[in-house]
């Protein structure tokens, strides 16, 4: 099956991209698609062959699942490669347009329970959330 590819472009340098989208620090302020929806925790061990568990619940308690995955590759402010526990793998570009912009490019492996469209909106959101958070701190 063909890879999902989105990206979005952030008025921010490609470090503080890079930071904001690492750090659990900041992981659990923007980690959701939707606002019914909280990151309460996250661990990241950003380097190859260490593993990343971002817990992601529905505020109502309704829902929750841990999102993990181990790192392929890592090259510092450029780009991340991972796998997740069921085998798909997901590929992160962090590309510098200029000081105060940066692109973030993301393809993944699809999933064979939803519709590719609505993977696509789902991971759409979350990188639209982040980028929002990137932009207002």
């Amino acid at each position: 099956m063909e890879k999902i590819k989105i990206d979005i472009t952030i008025l921010a340098p490609v470090k503080k991209v890079w930071d904001y989208y690492n750090d659990p620090e900041h992981i659990v302020k923007w980690n959701f698609a939707h606002e019914s929806w909280e990151c309460p925790s996250s661990e990241n061990d950003l380097r190859v062959g260490g593993k990343f568990n971002n817990r992601m619940e529905a505020k109502d308690g309704s829902f929750g699942f841990d999102f993990v995955g181990i790192y392929d590759e890592v090259v510092e402010n450029e780009l991340i490669k991972y796998h997740m526990e069921d085998g798909r793998n997901v590929e992160i570009v962090f590309e510098k347009a200029d000081e105060n912009t940066t692109k973030v490019k993301i393809s993944f492996d699809p999933e064979t329970q939803n519709s590719v469209e609505m993977q696509r909106e789902g991971w759409y959101a979350i990188l639209n959330n982040f980028h929002k958070y990137v932009e207002n701190n």
